[in-house]
């Protein structure tokens, strides 16, 4: 149950954020099968991919991200929704350069007046008030950001072990300290920035005072001084690096290992007529009762926080093999927009009816019906 409560949520915070510097949701929809997440596409590779290859980047270049990355922040804390996982493997280029946070698997929505607990997120990055369990809230953000910042810049991140324990004992207690040739690498204003970022008391850190000035306070900062922030919202600024379109932007190793460990790859299938759900699991008659058709040109983006707001119903289903699947509960035609990528085979952004349902056509799939 906990497995399918965690895809319902994602979908429903995704069904809620559409910002310049965040992968949007477009459409959700399943088969008999599998759950369908049709995000924005980014061409441009994550962060940890280029941060490999050319080991560290200049300030300028972190600076950019930084500023388009607490504009997201500061967008999910608007909306009372933590991200908790910030790292640079989340952190998505798209094919000109400009940074979007991705893959919202542990985010949850917070109140200020209730802290939260459990250990969630990669441990590299978590803010110290996450491994002393003593509660925390939206400030993890900014640190995880600071911590991200600081690996961009320098190639290594600010706290390390080689044990969970060790590295724990890092984070919670060793003093922030830079490398020798640091000055070299960067200004001391973006050092200040990395200092206020990673602050171990959660509101002294840069932008989460409370009775502070909040974002403005980053806005504000002398380190983003050459930054016009109405540009570089409107994604009007010209980033500092553009990804190689004329290369693939990830690891093929380690998409062609994926690739064929495979046991069942995707493939667009219809949804068998009049389903009883009442002969499914409880897990999969949520899934059906929950996970609908989603559409993001139809439906108005809204909180599920509070609780008392409507929310988009949705249905879903799984096969005898155990996967998930998701299917439309109306007929509907969606043309995809060519910016838009789906977990599953290529889609052409074209759907067709069949058996009165709203089927996505791949590159595996007929035309010859249309």
């Amino acid at each position: 149950m906990k497995a399918v409560a965690n895809i319902i949520q994602e979908r429903r915070l995704l069904e809620e954020i559409d910002h310049p510097f965040i992968v949007n949701l477009r459409y959700a929809f399943q088969d008999d099968e599998n759950c369908f997440f049709v995000l924005d596409l980014m061409l441009g590779g994550d962060l940890r991919f280029h941060l490999e290859r050319l080991g560290s980047m200049s300030e300028d270049t972190v600076r950019f991200y930084v500023a388009q990355l607490a504009s997201a922040i500061t967008f999910l804390h608007e909306k009372r929704i933590m991200h908790r996982d910030l790292k640079p493997d989340n952190i998505l280029l798209d094919e000109r350069g400009h940074a979007h946070i991705t893959d919202f698997n542990i985010a949850v929505h917070y109140s200020e007046r209730r802290l939260l607990t459990g250990v969630a997120g990669s441990m590299a990055y978590m803010a110290p008030e996450i491994l002393s369990k003593r509660g925390y809230t939206y400030p993890v953000d900014w640190w995880s950001l600071g911590v991200c910042a600081y690996e961009l810049i320098f190639g290594r991140r600010p706290f390390r072990g080689r044990t969970n324990s060790a590295l724990t004992h890092s984070i919670s207690k060793d003093p922030l300290r830079f490398p020798e040739n640091a000055e070299e690498k960067c200004s001391k204003a973006g050092m200040q920035v990395l200092k206020g970022l990673l602050d171990r008391e959660p509101y002294k850190r840069l932008s989460c005072n409370p009775h502070g000035d909040g974002f403005d306070e980053i806005r504000r900062h002398p380190w983003f001084q050459s930054i016009n922030w109405d540009l570089l919202e409107r994604k009007e600024l010209p980033p500092p690096f553009v990804p190689d379109n004329k290369k693939a932007n990830f690891d093929a190793s380690h998409e062609l290992e994926e690739l064929l460990l495979e046991d069942h790859p995707l493939k667009a299938k219809a949804r068998k007529a009049n389903r009883d759900i009442n002969n499914l699991s409880a897990e999969m008659r949520q899934m059906e009762e929950q996970f609908t058709i989603y559409d993001f040109r139809l439906m108005h983006r809204r909180s599920y926080y509070p609780h008392n707001q409507q929310t988009v119903s949705t249905v879903t289903a799984t096969s005898s093999s155990g996967q998930v699947a998701s299917r439309p509960v109306t007929p509907g035609t969606l043309d995809l927009p060519t910016d838009s990528t789906i977990g599953g085979p290529r889609t052409t952004g074209e759907f067709k009816a069949e058996n009165g349902q709203a089927v996505p056509l791949t590159d595996m799939t007929e035309k010859d019906n249309l």
